[in-house]
């Protein structure tokens, strides 16, 4: 039975979101065409009707990921647009996203695959970079450009690496702990741990 332009484009966007949820889970190598295909429902031999290779795919995926992620962050924007520091580290380390990949930041879950990959999906993976830069870096505190762009990197850097780390530990404790201390370290939140309360005790440092 001949498929219908309509049905083809549905059966391609739902072997994209798949893909872009099991690459997530399993890494780029960790799951094959035949049985992406089975998850998304479809034939394995209707694969090369919709891509070129899995190269394209994954660059797709990756795309697709970072684009939902960024209707989430739109929608936890502040009714004036606005960003808060304390939501993207509320959201980006939290226990709900350590614990559900496929759902989660493309950055975190691939990073790590991306430097063996085509140039394609290394491009994929770098614009997915910029754009979680520019995302951190839309929601720090006002101040001068390079400086704010520094900032922007190394918060970057460190909620990508603690969240890599906290999903890598087998001790809950230890995990917790990764998220929560960096939390508190990024520039423009506001965690009791950076304003300790004034100690009314004359012995104890003030």
């Amino acid at each position: 039975m001949r498929v219908s332009k309509a049905q083809a484009a549905a059966n391609r966007e739902r072997i994209v979101e798949e893909a872009a949820r099991l690459f997530r889970e399993r890494g780029f190598d960790g799951i094959g065409v035949a049985a992406l295909m089975k998850q998304a429902g479809l034939t394995h031999g209707g694969f090369y009707g919709h891509f070129d290779s899995k190269e394209q795919l994954m660059a797709e995926a990756c795309d697709h990921a970072i684009n939902t992620a960024g209707q989430g962050w739109r929608d936890a924007r502040a009714p004036d647009g606005t960003l808060a520091m304390d939501t993207v580290a509320g959201r980006y380390l939290s226990r709900a996203h350590r614990d559900h990949p496929g759902a989660g930041c493309v950055v975190a879950a691939l990073a790590n695959d991306a430097p063996r990959q085509s140039a394609p999906v290394r491009a994929a993976m770098t614009g997915s970079v910029r754009r979680l830069v520019a995302l951190v870096e839309s929601a720090l505190p006002g101040g001068r450009a390079a400086r704010k762009r520094r900032q922007a990197l190394a918060a970057t850097a460190a909620m990508v690496g603690g969240l890599i780390l906290a999903r890598a530990v087998d001790n809950d404790a230890l995990s917790n702990e990764f998220l929560q201390a960096v939390a508190a370290e990024l520039p423009g939140t506001h965690h009791p741990e950076k304003h300790p309360p004034h100690s009314t005790n004359p012995k104890e440092p003030q």
